[in-house]
């Protein structure tokens, strides 16, 4: 007669069993997550009333796994896939934004969209005409269906509870409350096991987004959609002011330095002679503050005026501080569309703020962003500038492109959520900011970072 513990473990048995088998069938359509695929262990319990994962481990109850697969096989591979995507977005270890329900029903939404549009019968299931609507409406609303993106979506449209509820039937499949992000009583950084583990997806997601990209030409229309959102993933950001750092340029300034001074020659001095130091610190030291650079504003009709404004105020904020700004320096702001429609000299910090007190946007023609190159060059011919580090051109993307690399570093920063590569020469930084980085109160926004893509240049 078998005992309690006798059948413990042939539930346990059967249940590796089961997800062996949905991961090798996954594997079987879907090649390039072998990585992904293979980075979860599996833990059967029946503590967790349903199915998760913590980034390490897949996390099953038998009964619920037994009944799915009883239901339908497929619902296996499709859950299985579901917490793998979870991790490979690393939406397990992202900092819950301030509408938790909202950002956790936006990563369901986009992973399910994903599984979807993805390869193979091991996870292609009917589509109920509720889900086929809701995917057209969000695809409206926003151009890249990723959980940052739908979250926000929610966030505007805001759903009554009835359709927040049948969102959530709909959709929500596992149990989140796994998530390293979820945990209770945890500092605002992750823990160091949690931080470890993400940064194991982080290297599974970037050599899953390779082994895509070397058979891009032979993959599916699923695996080109699970290709451009690992690339959004994957994307690195950048603190701003370290990227402005850039433009710095070293400088001496009136303060003590105290990593030039020598306490124990000074020391000495005091004790032997009296009250008399054999030396006395340097008043100079060199710094790297920013001195020179442009800002040129496109101000044509396809950028918004409030985002624009975002972008100046976060600017702003990192050259008010003390430490990047030098008492006296020579800013440019251009507002250019298809010709400099306004410029204005910056020298100070008092400058800056009156600047920002009374900004307006003028313009709203066509974009060209040869004629605000023109004009800085010709500021440089008649020497309004003389140690020019570079130019930042805040934009869309769309425009008319200079052929020629100027003789300063040049940045293109696009507010976008296509996420898509623009035309730009290969002389040029390009630098992506996501739309929620500059959207006002946006809780999503831990702080201001820059997407960096190095592109060809």
């Amino acid at each position: 007669m078998k005992t309690g513990e006798d059948i413990a473990r042939r539930f346990t048995e059967v249940s590796r069993e089961i997800l062996e088998s949905s991961r090798n069938e996954l594997y079987f359509y879907m090649r390039y997550l072998g990585l992904a695929l293979s980075g979860l262990d599996f833990v059967i319990t029946t503590d967790l009333p349903g199915i998760g994962t913590d980034g390490a481990s897949l996390v099953v109850n038998p009964k619920i796994l037994a009944d799915l697969y009883q239901k339908d096989r497929r619902l296996v591979t499709r859950i299985y896939l579901h917490e793998v995507y979870h991790c490979l977005f690393r939406h397990i270890f992202r900092k819950m934004p301030r509408q938790q329900d909202y950002w956790m029903l936006a990563c369901d939404m986009a992973v399910e969209f994903l599984i979807d549009s993805g390869d193979g019968r091991a996870v292609r299931m009917p589509r109920s005409r509720y889900r086929m609507h809701v995917r057209s409406f969000y695809e409206k609303q926003v151009k890249v269906l990723n959980a940052e993106s739908i979250y926000r979506a929610l966030c505007r449209v805001n759903p009554d509870e009835n359709e927040i509820a049948r969102l959530r039937r709909e959709f929500c499949v596992d149990d989140h409350s796994l998530w390293p992000s979820r945990q209770p009583d945890r500092n605002p950084e992750l823990p160091p096991s949690a931080a470890k583990l993400k940064d194991k997806w982080d290297d599974i997601s970037r050599k899953t987004q390779t082994e895509m990209e070397s058979f891009s030409k032979d993959t599916s229309r699923g695996a080109q959609d699970l290709l451009e959102q690992t690339k959004v993933e994957n994307r690195e950001r950048y603190d701003y002011q370290s990227f402005l750092r850039k433009f710095a340029v070293l400088r001496e300034e009136m303060h003590v330095d105290d990593d030039s001074f020598d306490y124990v020659l000074y020391t000495y001095g005091l004790n032997f002679y009296g009250n008399m130091p054999l030396i006395e610190p340097l008043e100079m030291r060199e710094v790297k503050k920013i001195e020179e650079f442009v800002i040129v504003v496109d101000v044509s009709m396809s950028v918004s005026g409030p985002l624009v404004h975002t972008f100046l105020e976060q600017t702003y904020n990192v050259l008010s501080e003390s430490e990047s700004f030098l008492k006296k320096v020579n800013i440019r702001i251009l507002q250019c569309d298809e010709e400099v429609r306004s410029d204005v000299r910056i020298h100070s910090k008092k400058e800056l703020e009156q600047y920002m007190e009374h900004f307006e946007l003028t313009g709203g023609g066509g974009t060209d962003f040869r004629p605000a190159f023109a004009y800085v060059d010709r500021l440089i011919r008649e020497k309004e500038f003389v140690n020019l580090k570079g130019l930042l051109y805040f934009t869309d993307g769309y425009g008319i492109y200079p052929r020629k690399k100027p003789s300063y570093d040049t940045a293109f920063i696009f507010c976008e959520e296509d996420y898509e590569d623009r035309n730009v020469p290969p002389w040029a930084i390009r630098l992506i900011l996501p739309r929620q980085d500059l959207e006002p109160d946006n809780e999503m926004r831990e702080d201001f970072r820059f997407v960096w893509d190095d592109g060809d240049g």
